[in-house]
């Protein structure tokens, strides 16, 4: 199989040619732009991607449209809302400030990048700025942006991401519940899990 790998960029840029289009250069910002910023101002939903000494981690981020906040042309601010506590993402951050949000926009094909690095901020008036229901985040990830462009929708298109007749039923799917009681030989999880979640959840939220 090891003769089947591409392991030079020679061989990767061979493989995929023709070169970029234009279109696939010009678009790319180092600072914040009239258009990103809408598409950004709209989006409830990003995936935060990180890197640190155990590995790479890509986390869910979620909240009304505009959660992320742009300070400046070149700074965005994201909250970090209740969650389980494993802090993976952050403590990649605090050790190493290379990080992405992938922003998704519902009923768009468009996605938007941005790459930069990051820090956490416990600022005490920060964190204010951002609270919900009186409750603030225990911090904040604020990326310093080192580029930022739009994503094709080929991957939208493809997945039919936005189309309600391609859904998944829940009730097809392992349960988190029924994961947790596989995973831990019933020690954790099952049914009550399940049943206590929305109550647990909407008590957690902010």
């Amino acid at each position: 199989m090891s003769k089947h790998i591409v392991s030079t960029i020679a061989e990767l840029e061979a493989l995929y040619l023709p070169a970029p289009a234009a279109a696939s250069t010009v678009k790319v910002a180092q600072a914040m732009t009239p258009d990103y910023r809408r598409l950004i101002e709209a989006s409830p939903f990003a995936a935060l991607a990180t890197v640190g000494p155990e590995g790479i981690d890509c986390s869910p981020r979620g909240d009304k449209p505009g959660f992320v906040r742009i300070h400046d042309d070149k700074t965005l601010m994201m909250p970090d809302r209740r969650g389980n506590n494993r802090i993976d993402s952050l403590r990649n951050i605090v050790r190493d400030p290379r990080c992405a949000f992938l922003f998704l926009l519902p009923g768009s094909g468009t996605t938007m990048r941005v790459n930069g690095r990051a820090q956490l901020s416990i600022d005490p008036d920060l964190l204010e700025s951002f609270a919900v229901d009186e409750k603030a985040p225990r911090s904040v990830i604020v990326l310093e942006i080192d580029e930022l462009y739009f994503q094709c929708a080929r991957a939208i298109v493809r997945s039919e991401l936005w189309n309600p007749a391609r859904h998944i039923d829940p009730a097809t799917l392992p349960t988190p519940g029924q994961i947790l009681a596989a995973m831990s030989e019933d020690k954790v999880g099952g049914e009550p899990y399940d049943k206590a979640w929305p109550e647990r959840a909407a008590a957690t939220m902010w």
